[in-house]
């Protein structure tokens, strides 16, 4: 199975999510998108497999975010593409993609919508917390 994950090593959440699909499934594609940076045709496939616009996507705690005045809700999609183009953290992580589809997976347990995973298989965080599949 192809899966990719958008990551940042330095976002718990990332990494949780990481540790899910490497325990679950296997070795995925990393692509360190603050290394990488992003295209704005990457970025509207990516937001158009997992159903969302850029603003869902928009990364606002610990981002530049509301100091560039991206929260006020008059900015459009396309000022908003501009920005994470300039500035990749701008972009929420980790975002999925695997055969079933792509999701930001925030909450980490999202992950397992997207995976084959028997329901009730357990997984424990970095910060203790058991996460169950559905």
């Amino acid at each position: 199975m192809s899966i990719v994950i958008h990551h940042n090593p330095a976002c718990g959440t990332s990494r949780n999510v990481l540790e899910i699909i490497r325990n679950f499934v296997g070795e995925p594609t990393v692509i360190e998108y603050l290394d990488t940076g992003w295209t704005r045709p990457q970025l509207q496939a990516l937001f158009a497999m997992a159903g969302i616009t850029p603003r869902d996507a928009l990364r606002t705690s610990k981002s530049p975010a509301e100091e560039l005045g991206l929260t006020d809700p008059s900015i459009t999609d396309d000022a908003l593409l501009d920005a994470m183009i300039e500035h990749p953290v701008l972009v929420n992580r980790p975002i999925v993609c695997t055969p079933k589809g792509a999701a930001l997976c925030r909450p980490s347990e999202k992950v397992f919508d997207l995976l084959d995973i028997k329901s009730g298989a357990s997984f424990t965080k970095e910060d203790g917390e058991v996460v169950t599949a559905p």
